[in-house]
């Protein structure tokens, strides 16, 4: 069965209101009657229940997506055993998807008609980008950036980590789960020169010791 169906990517830096945008949207269909499903990769384990949260408080029930799932087979599945093709599938940190988990929602797309949505970051706190994300930026039919400001006034673009006394952490694994505590959304002058004085501080304390 084919159809009009679209992939989307709408990406954006940490505390740019995705999973708000992304919620929303899921109450939205909703209040239309229209068929949806929310889903978001287990590798996010901040919550002990399968729910996707934003920062605002608001929350709903999510299908989890595990590193080995086929999403092609996964809602094939679901489409038969409930006699109904949902309209639309919202993915949450799609950035944790894995490339070939990207071509198989593009599979569903294409074959179901399905608009499949993903909401994620674009690259990781060295600026590198994600798999998922890389899959998506190449064959996504629409891609959005979800834009906010740095505290000088910049577009954010970089999702900077930082250590428990703020300061910028350059190295570690890719993938470290955290909220405010652990990370901040910088433009790209901000993170270069942050990195600068956290580089400055390290050098003088190592100095001093």
């Amino acid at each position: 069965m084919n159809g009009q169906g679209k992939l989307y990517f709408r990406y954006g830096t940490m505390g740019s209101a995705k999973t708000a945008m992304l919620l929303t949207q899921a109450y939205n269909f909703e209040e239309r009657g229209m068929e949806y499903l929310c889903m978001k990769p287990i590798i996010d384990d901040r919550e002990n229940d399968n729910v996707i949260r934003s920062r605002i408080g608001i929350e709903r029930k999510c299908t989890w997506i595990y590193p080995d799932t086929d999403l092609y087979e996964m809602l094939k599945e679901l489409f038969e055993r409930t006699l109904v093709v949902k309209d639309w599938i919202l993915v949450d940190e799609s950035q944790f998807l894995k490339a070939q988990q990207i071509d198989q929602l593009a599979r569903v797309v294409d074959d179901y008609g399905v608009n499949v949505v993903c909401y994620g970051l674009r690259t990781d706190f060295q600026s590198h980008l994600f798999e998922g994300s890389r899959r998506l930026l190449e064959i996504a039919d629409t891609i959005d950036e979800v834009k906010s400001t740095c505290s000088c006034g910049r577009k954010t673009i970089i999702n900077a980590r930082i250590d428990s006394s703020g300061n910028i952490v350059t190295d570690g694994d890719q993938v470290e789960i955290g909220g405010d505590d652990k990370y901040v959304a910088l433009c790209r002058s901000c993170w270069r020169n942050r990195r600068i004085e956290s580089t400055n501080r390290n050098a003088l304390k190592f100095e001093s010791e």
